[in-house]
């Protein structure tokens, strides 16, 4: 193969691969191998231990930076924290392209750097893969001038399957989580009057005794991102984030109306159609292929199913198991780096 056609990629010591950055980008340098890109940084290894982890990835970091062959393509998976901008200087000054695949935007999540800040990062890059129109969209906005290739959904690898839910009212509406108050309070204040759904909570540090006094809310358990497509049942899945049931708001409520929340990747592999805040940016992915409902509140939500029949909630059943065979191949970063 020509030295000008190889593609690389930088594997990573991950220190968890349950949570949902770990598990989203060990798939996607899977799904790069597949494709033909090579990884030029140490073999991929987990391990929780911080030392370990900002050691190995040092020495990944060096040894691509040391052997990244002149005029090749480098894919880096953002954020990678102080690295980004070191390996984006060395690619540039080998005459490499640059592709970016953005998985959280540190200006809205973590708000450690500003948007301009980011912007500049981004801009030394020759293309970006990005969540969504929505994210395209804010970053043109804000001065970027780097190509822009749309994900439109994180693919979600696993050979696991799920355990299909009988069609049957109440619904049982499915969310997957951190569990605490102080991250996702609207879970608490669901009514305990609602008749036709009924609301499975699964994650840690639940509140017990609130699930306990609610009969609305229902207790899944905790699992490992292995374990949940074949734990985690049900007749939806829920997006939702923040401390309002009437809206998304906060932080991390704002931040779905750019990004692709992992969860609904899981979400759909486990044949769950999705129920999501109508902002969200997932929301148009959502609506067009007929897999869920788009709500402005969740006070919504019982009225809406009230009135779902079992055809309509078949063909979205039917539409999720479509995509869910494409999020289980890699079928969405294969077709953006097809574009690329």
């Amino acid at each position: 193969m020509n030295m000008k056609k190889k593609k690389y990629y930088i594997s990573h010591n991950y220190r968890s691969n349950t949570s949902a950055v770990g598990k989203a980008k060990i798939d996607c340098e899977a799904i790069l191998h597949e494709y033909g890109y090579i990884n030029i940084g140490l073999k991929q290894t987990i391990n929780a231990n911080k030392f370990y982890h900002f050691f190995r990835n040092l020495f990944s970091v060096l040894r691509a930076s040391l052997f990244l062959p002149r005029h090749s393509t480098l894919l880096l998976q953002y954020p990678f924290k102080k690295y980004y901008p070191f390996l984006v200087y060395i690619a540039k000054k080998k005459r490499c392209n640059v592709i970016t695949l953005i998985h959280d935007l540190r200006s809205h999540r973590r708000g450690v750097m500003s948007a301009e800040e980011e912007i500049r990062l981004f801009n030394h890059s020759d293309v970006l893969i990005v969540h969504n129109k929505k994210m395209a969209e804010w970053l043109k906005d804000k001065g970027n001038t780097s190509q822009i290739i749309s994900l439109e959904i994180f693919d979600y690898l696993s050979d696991s399957m799920p355990e299909e839910t009988v069609y049957q009212k109440p619904y049982c509406v499915t969310f997957a989580g951190a569990l605490s108050p102080k991250k996702n309070s609207f879970l608490y204040q669901i009514s305990p009057e609602y008749t036709n759904f009924k609301l499975k909570i699964c994650g840690k540090n639940a509140n017990q005794e609130a699930i306990r006094n609610n009969p609305t809310l229902e207790y899944g358990g905790f699992y490992n991102a292995d374990e949940l497509i074949a734990k985690l049942s049900g007749h939806f899945g829920l997006v939702w984030d923040g401390n309002s049931i009437s809206t998304c708001n906060g932080q991390f409520g704002e931040y779905l109306k750019y990004n692709n929340p992992h969860k609904t990747s899981l979400y759909i592999r486990c044949h769950l159609p999705i129920i999501i805040w109508a902002e969200a940016a997932m929301g148009n992915f959502i609506q067009q292929n007929n897999i869920g409902i788009l709500i402005h509140s969740l006070e919504e939500l019982d009225a809406l199913l009230s009135d779902l029949t079992e055809e309509d909630y078949q063909t979205m059943k039917n539409n999720t198991l479509a995509i869910a065979q494409r999020l289980k191949t890699g079928f969405y970063l294969k077709q953006a780096l097809d574009k690329c």
